[in-house]
C-alpha cells in the first residue's frame, strides 16, 4: 500500500472519528453529517469514511451493550468514538482476525488514533477494553429459537421493532430481516442514456434498467451522474410507477414528490406527457428541483409548492394546471422500515409510537390524493415500509370509508428478504 494510500484511509478513518463523536453526543441525522465534510476527503476516502461511519450505526446496539459492560464510566464522546469504530472493525473482521494477526493490528490502530484524537491516558484505556471486546464479539449468534431481546441485542435494533416484526412475519423471515439490514447496502444506479451502452463494469441486475455500482469507480459515475446518464435509486423504488401503468402522453400527478426521484422515472416512463410536482415548501425542494431539471425534454414539468392536506385546487388553478387526474401517485411518508439497509440511523430514530402517527397521516393523505382523481383515474398508494400497519390496513380502511368510489386493483409488496431489493408497498385504486 502506497504513503499516500495509508495517509487517504488514516484521513477517513480519523474523519469517520469525528462525525461518530458528534453523532453519539447529538444523534443528528447521518445524511446531515456527512454534508458536514463537504470537499474535505477525496470520493475514495469519502467512501472508507462513509463505510465506517455506516457500520458502527449499523452495529450500535450491540457494540454499546458489550462496552457497557466493559468500561464502568463512559469516556470522552471522542475515546467513545474510538471504542465504537475498533469494534465495527473487529465484526467486519470476524473469522479472519486471529488467524492473520488483525486484532493486533486494530488495537494498535485505535491506541495511536486515540492519542490523537483524545490523549495519551485515554489511548491506555482503548488498548484494554478493544483486546476485551475482540473476544466478546467473537461469540456466536444466538439460536434459532432465540427471543426477541436477544435477537435485538445481537443483531442491534431496538427490541419492540423485533418484537413487532416477530408478531406479523414469524421467527425465520425476523431472523432473514435482521440479517439482511446488518449487510452494507450495494449501491444501485438507473441508466438512463437509452441511446447509449452502459458500460461494461455497472452489474445487470434481475430488474431492467438498474445495474449495481461498484466500488472504486466513483471517478467515473460522478460526471454520468451531473449530465444525467445515470440515477441513483434503488430498483425498490420502481414498484410504484411501473403499478401506475403510465399512458404515453398522460398528465401524472407526483403528490409527495420530493426529493424527486419517482417524478424523474415516471418522465423517463412517458418520455411524453407531463409530470406534475407538488410538496410542501421545505429543505427538501431544493432536491427536487434538482432532480426536475434532469427530465426528457420531451416532458413537461410543473413544481406546485403547497401542502395536499390544505386544499391546493386554488393553487393548481393558480398554475393554470387540471383539477384532477387520471394518474396520480401518493408516495407518502412512512416508518422506513423497508429501506433500513440504507438508512441505517432510521431504527435509531423510530419510535414504537410512531407507526400510530404515521397511519394518521396516510390515511389524510391518501383522503385528500382521491379527490385529485379523475373519474376511471388511477391513484397508486405506496410506501416504502414493510409494516401492515402503513400498507394493506391504510387500503382497506380507505376503501371501506370510500367503497362506492374506488376498487383495489392490484398491488406489488417487497419483503427484501424476499426479493433481493429494498422493502417497498404499493397499491392501484382505481376510481370507478
Amino acid at each position: 500500500m502506497s504513503v499516500t494510500t495509508k495517509a487517504g484511509l488514516a484521513s477517513a478513518w480519523s474523519a469517520a472519528a469525528r462525525l461518530l463523536a458528534r453523532w453519539l453526543e447529538r444523534r443528528e441525522r447521518i445524511d446531515e453529517l456527512f454534508e458536514s465534510l463537504g470537499s474535505s476527503l477525496t470520493g475514495t476516502e469519502r467512501a472508507r469514511c462513509q463505510h465506517l461511519v455506516f457500520g458502527v450505526v449499523r452495529h450500535y446496539g450491540r457494540l454499546e451493550a458489550e462496552l457497557g459492560r466493559l468500561v464502568a464510566h463512559p469516556p470522552r464522546f471522542a475515546t467513545r468514538a474510538v471504542l465504537f469504530l475498533a469494534g465495527f472493525e473487529l465484526i467486519e473482521s470476524a473469522g479472519k482476525a486471529a488467524e492473520d494477526g488483525l486484532t493486533a493490528k486494530i488495537v494498535h490502530h485505535a491506541v495511536e488514533q486515540t492519542k490523537v484524537l483524545a490523549s495519551p491516558a485515554e489511548a491506555r484505556l482503548v488498548n484494554a477494553v478493544v483486546r476485551k471486546l475482540a473476544g466478546v464479539l467473537a461469540g456466536p449468534p444466538p439460536a434459532a429459537n432465540a427471543a426477541a431481546d436477544e435477537l435485538a441485542d445481537f443483531f442491534s435494533h431496538p427490541a419492540c421493532l423485533v418484537r413487532r416484526w416477530l408478531a406479523q412475519f414469524g421467527a425465520e423471515p425476523t431472523r432473514k430481516l435482521l440479517e439482511w439490514n446488518q449487510q452494507p447496502a450495494p449501491v444501485y444506479g438507473r441508466w438512463r442514456a437509452t441511446e447509449e451502452a452502459p458500460p461494461s463494469w455497472l452489474k445487470p441486475t434481475a430488474w431492467a434498467g438498474f445495474f449495481e455500482v461498484p466500488s472504486g469507480r466513483w471517478s467515473e459515475v460522478e460526471p454520468w451522474l451531473k449530465s444525467g446518464k445515470i440515477y441513483l435509486q434503488d430498483p425498490g423504488t420502481r414498484l410504484a410507477v411501473e403499478l401506475l401503468a403510465l399512458q404515453e402522453t398522460e398528465v401524472v400527478l407526483d403528490a409527495c414528490a420530493a426529493p424527486g426521484g419517482k417524478s424523474l422515472l415516471i418522465a423517463d416512463t412517458l418520455q411524453r406527457g407531463k409530470v406534475i410536482a407538488l410538496d410542501r415548501p421545505g429543505a427538501r425542494i431544493e432536491r427536487l428541483k434538482e432532480n426536475l431539471s434532469r427530465l426528457p425534454e420531451t416532458v413537461g414539468v410543473a413544481l406546485v409548492q403547497g401542502d395536499l392536506l390544505e386544499d391546493v385546487a386554488p393553487l393548481l388553478k393558480e398554475h393554470r394546471l387540471p383539477r384532477d387526474y387520471a394518474a396520480v401517485l401518493l408516495d407518502v411518508p412512512c416508518s422506513n422500515t423497508g429501506v433500513m439497509r440504507h438508512r441505517v440511523d432510521v431504527k435509531w430514530r423510530l419510535q414504537e409510537g410512531d407507526f400510530a402517527s404515521h397511519a394518521r397521516q396516510q390515511r389524510a393523505l391518501l383522503a385528500a390524493a382521491a379527490k385529485l382523481v379523475a373519474p376511471g383515474g388511477r391513484l397508486v398508494y405506496s410506501t416504502c415500509s414493510i409494516d401492515a400497519a402503513e400498507n394493506e390496513q391504510i387500503v382497506a380502511e380507505f376503501l371501506v370509508d370510500r367503497h362506492s368510489r374506488f376498487a383495489l386493483q392490484g398491488q406489488r409488496i417487497s419483503r427484501p428478504w424476499e426479493t433481493g431489493h429494498d422493502g417497498a408497498a404499493a397499491f392501484l385504486l382505481r376510481r370507478i
